[in-house]
C-alpha cells in the first residue's frame, strides 16, 4: 500500500503477551509487556517534556519554527533497553484571528500530524500555518511535526546503498516474462537480505503499532492531557491503531484518505485492491487528456490516448530519454498523476512533447533526482519494514504470481509495479506479525472525522467505509466524483469547512456529509 514518493499505506499486530503471577497470586494471568513499557515511556516523556529550541537549520525555517527531539524505546517489552530519539517540530499557535488581527484566539492544544507512507516525515507540517487554508487552525492550535521512528533524523532504517537506489533506466513490463520474474525475485530477495544486514536486529521493531504507541509518549512529551491528531493516508491507520489502544486520550482525530483497517486485508489484500482501483485513476486521466486534444494532441478517445501512452513506452524502451528515462520512469511518473490531478496538465503536456520529438520536459519531470536519493533510499526502506512486520504476507512467490496475473487481465496500469515494491515481504528476515483488529465499543472514543474522495486510488473509498464501521461515532464526509489523495486544506472549501468545524468548535455533522468535487485542472502545453 503505496503513496507517491513513497507516501504510502500501512499495517499493524495483535499484543504479544506473556504469562505471569498478578497480585492476587492467581497464575496464567496474561500481561502485555508492551503496554507496561508504554506505561513506563509515557511517564518517563511527561516529566523529560520535549525542549524545544532552535532548528539547525533555524535561518531556513520561516514561522518561528522550533525543534526538539523524544526518547522512545526501540522495544516497547524493554522500556529500560535501547532508547532512539525522535525529531519533533513545532510551531505555536498564531492566537490571531486572520480575520479579526484584534481579536484572540483562544489557544486548544497541540495538533499532530503525519502525512503518511509509511516512510513519510511530517517535520516540516508546522509551516503549513503560514498557507491561507491553515491559518484558523494555527491561530487555536500548536502545530507539531514529526519523523516517525526509521525516518530521516529518527533513528533511520536503510536496506541499501543510497547510491545505488535509483539505478538506471527501467523497465516495467505491463505482462511480464517468466525470465523478468525470476530477475525481480531474485532483487526482491536480496532487498530484504540487505535490509537485515543494514539494520540488524533492530528491524523488527519498526512496525505500525510501535508507531502508535510512539504517539502515546509524544502526546505525554507535549504535556497534552488528550490528543488531538490528523493522520492522511497510512497516518490514519496508526491512527486508528492509536484510537484503539488509548482511545480515553483522543480528544479530536481526523482521518484523511483512510486506508482499509480490516486485518484480513493488511496488507497484501489492500494492494491488490490498490492496484484495482489505480486502473479507474488512470482512465479518469485518459478521458480528462481526451477531452483535451487540442491543447495536446494525444487522441480524442481514451483509447487513443492510451495507443500514445505504448508507442511512448516502446520508444523509450528503444532508447531512455537523456539515457535516463525509461518505460520505469513514465509509469512512475503518470502513477503519481493517479494521485493527485493538480499534476494532470504537466504529464499530460510533457507525453505530448515526447511524441513529438521534443524528450527534454519529460526528462525534467522524470529523471531520477540523485541530490534526494538518500531520502528517497530511506522513505523505501521504512515504507518495506513496517508493511512486511506487520503482517503475514504470501511466502510462496506462486500465490503472488497467480493472484496478480489474474488482476493484470483486467488493470495492467499498476499491478506489477505494485508487486515489484512489496515482494520483500515475501523474503522478510525478521518475525511477520498478526494486524490488530481495530474497533472500538460505543462511547468508548470522542466522534472522529473521516474524509475520502469516491475515486481515491491509493486509499480505495470501501476503506473510509471499514473504518468508520470500527470506530462508532466516526462520522464520514465524502468528496464525490473526485478522486485526489489527501483532502485537508485543498481547494474544495466544503471540505475545509468541516475540517474547520470539527477541529476549532468540535462540530460535526451527522453520521454522513457530501462535497462536490474540487474542479477539474486546467489544460495547459509544455513550454
Amino acid at each position: 500500500m503505496r503513496a507517491v514518493a513513497l507516501y504510502t499505506a500501512a499495517g499493524a499486530l495483535l499484543l504479544s503477551a506473556l504469562t505471569a503471577a498478578p497480585a492476587d497470586g492467581t497464575p496464567g494471568t496474561p500481561v502485555d509487556p508492551e503496554a507496561g513499557g508504554t506505561a513506563v515511556a509515557v511517564a518517563r516523556a511527561a516529566a523529560r517534556g520535549v525542549g524545544f529550541g532552535d532548528c539547525a537549520d533555524a535561518r531556513d525555517m520561516p514561522g518561528g519554527m522550533q525543534c526538539g527531539t523524544v526518547r522512545v524505546p526501540l522495544d516497547y517489552a524493554r522500556p529500560g533497553g535501547e532508547q532512539i530519539e525522535l525529531a519533533v517540530s513545532r510551531v505555536r499557535a498564531t492566537r490571531r484571528d486572520p480575520h479579526n488581527s484584534k481579536r484572540k484566539v483562544p489557544r486548544q492544544g497541540a495538533l499532530l500530524h503525519n502525512p503518511g507512507g509509511p516512510g513519510a516525515s511530517g517535520f516540516h507540517f508546522p509551516l503549513v500555518g503560514l498557507l491561507p487554508e491553515w491559518k484558523r487552525i494555527a491561530a487555536a492550535y500548536d502545530l507539531v511535526g514529526y519523523s516517525p521512528r526509521g525516518v530521516g533524523a529518527s533513528a533511520p532504517l536503510s536496506c541499501q546503498d543510497p547510491a545505488r537506489f535509483f539505478g538506471g533506466p527501467a523497465q516495467a513490463p505491463t505482462h511480464p516474462s517468466a525470465a523478468y520474474k525470476r530477475e525481480r525475485v531474485a532483487r526482491a530477495k536480496a532487498y530484504a537480505r540487505g535490509c537485515a544486514r543494514r539494520s540488524g536486529s533492530a528491524l523488527r521493531h519498526y512496525h505500525s503499532l510501535n508507531n502508535a504507541r510512539d504517539l502515546e509518549v509524544l502526546r505525554a512529551a507535549l504535556g497534552e492531557r488528550r490528543l488531538t491528531f490528523m493522520g492522511s493516508s497510512y497516518g490514519t491507520y496508526f491512527g486508528a491503531l492509536y484510537a484503539t489502544l488509548f482511545p480515553s486520550r483522543v480528544r479530536r482525530m481526523v482521518f484523511d484518505s483512510p486506508v482499509n483497517p480490516d486485518p484480513a486485508r493488511v496488507w497484501y489484500r489492500n494492494n491488490l485492491a490498490q492496484s484495482a482501483a489505480f486502473e479507474g485513476r488512470w482512465s479518469d486521466l485518459k478521458e480528462w487528456i481526451a477531452e483535451h486534444h487540442d491543447v495536446y494532441g494525444l487522441g480524442s478517445t481514451a483509447h487513443e490516448v492510451q495507443r500514445g501512452y505504448d508507442r511512448a513506452r516502446a520508444m523509450l524502451a528503444a532508447e531512455p530519454a537523456g539515457g535516463e528515462v525509461g518505460p520505469g520512469q513514465l509509469q512512475s511518473l503518470f502513477l503519481q498523476a493517479g494521485y493527485y490531478d493538480d499534476y494532470w496538465p504537466a504529464r499530460a503536456a510533457a507525453l505530448s512533447a515526447y511524441l513529438r520529438g521534443d524528450p527534454q520536459p519529460l526528462v525534467d519531470l522524470a529523471a531520477p533526482q540523485r541530490e534526494t536519493a538518500v531520502e528517497a533510499e530511506n522513505a523505501s526502506a521504512v515504507y518495506t519494514a513496517v508493511e512486511c512486520n506487520d503482517a503475514p504476507w504470501p511466502t510462496d512467490w506462486a500465490v503472488w504470481d497467480r493472484d496478480n496475473t489474474r488482476l493484470a487481465r483486467v488493470a495492467p496500469f499498476e499491478t506489477w509495479d505494485n508487486v515489484w515494491m512489496n515482494l520483500p515481504c515475501a523474503y522478510w528476515p525478521a518475525p511477520h506479525r498478526q494486524p490488530l483488529d481495530v474497533r472500538t465499543g460505543p462511547g468508548e472514543l470522542p466522534p472522529t472525522l473521516v474524509l475520502a474522495s469516491e475515486r481515491d486510488a491509493a486509499a480505495p473509498y470501501e476503506g473510509a467505509l471499514e473504518l468508520q464501521r470500527r470506530l462508532p461515532g466516526a462520522v464520514l464526509v465524502t468528496e464525490r466524483d473526485a478522486g485526489t489523495h489527501g483532502l485537508v486544506g485543498g481547494p474544495n472549501a466544503c471540505v475545509n469547512g468541516y475540517v474547520d468545524a470539527y477541529l476549532l468548535e468540535g462540530r460535526l455533522p451527522g453520521r454522513r456529509a457530501a462535497c462536490a468535487p474540487r474542479p477539474e485542472p486546467e489544460p495547459s502545453a509544455a513550454p
